[in-house]
């Protein structure tokens, strides 16, 4: 049995929703397990992620970055940086905001650079966008067209599940996607130079 936390912090629902969504599609396939985490409580209590074998980040797009409690999350994993504990886990992220860009994509970066300092493999979003093929706008997987992690719009002051057909598909199949990379990759199980630990 393969473990995903999908970590995340939402304001005002969206997020969570949309954690939700990916959740769905990673528990479609056989042989994962995935927990929904809040940041805020990961945040007292970041040696909890070592039970996993794969991390999906999810945060909220404000100014340009991840939410504040979800940076505090992100700054109470220090320790784990410095003894690399988290190494060859996998990750990903996702992120919402009110407008179609949204500078969204800071927001990503700044989760792989996270995932990068601590050692991690990055899993983006390899779905092509269903428009290219006819496929209604509103309707269309990665109708925002974003490769290296998860984009979803809700605009603003709307209900927290109020997104169109095409950003709650495309969460379902990135979860999915994510999970059965975790199981074609085998987890934290990876290739390791000599001398080198595997974090458990």
């Amino acid at each position: 049995m393969k473990t995903i936390a999908i970590i995340y912090h939402s304001a005002h629902g969206h997020t969570a929703h949309i954690a939700r969504q990916v959740l769905e599609g990673a528990q479609g396939v056989p042989g994962i397990r995935v927990d929904l985490l809040q940041a805020e409580d990961l945040a007292r209590t970041p040696d909890d992620l070592l039970r996993y074998d794969g991390l999906i980040l999810g945060s909220p797009t404000y100014l340009g970055g991840v939410s504040g409690p979800f940076k505090t999350f992100m700054d109470a994993t220090g320790r784990l940086w410095k003894t690399q504990q988290l190494k060859n886990k996998l990750a990903a992220g996702f992120t919402v905001s009110s407008l179609p860009a949204g500078d969204k994509q800071s927001t990503l970066l700044s989760m792989f650079v996270f995932g990068m300092q601590h050692g991690m493999v990055w899993v983006g979003n390899p779905i092509l966008p269903e428009q290219h093929a006819g496929v209604p706008y509103d309707e269309a997987a990665n109708r925002l067209g974003s490769w290296s992690g998860l984009m979803a719009q809700a605009g603003h002051g709307a209900a927290p599940d109020a997104f169109v057909p095409g950003d709650t598909k495309t969460a379902r199949m990135f979860g999915r996607h994510f999970a059965e990379t975790l199981q074609r990759l085998g987890g934290v199980a990876m290739a390791e130079q000599p001398g080198e630990q595997v974090a458990a």
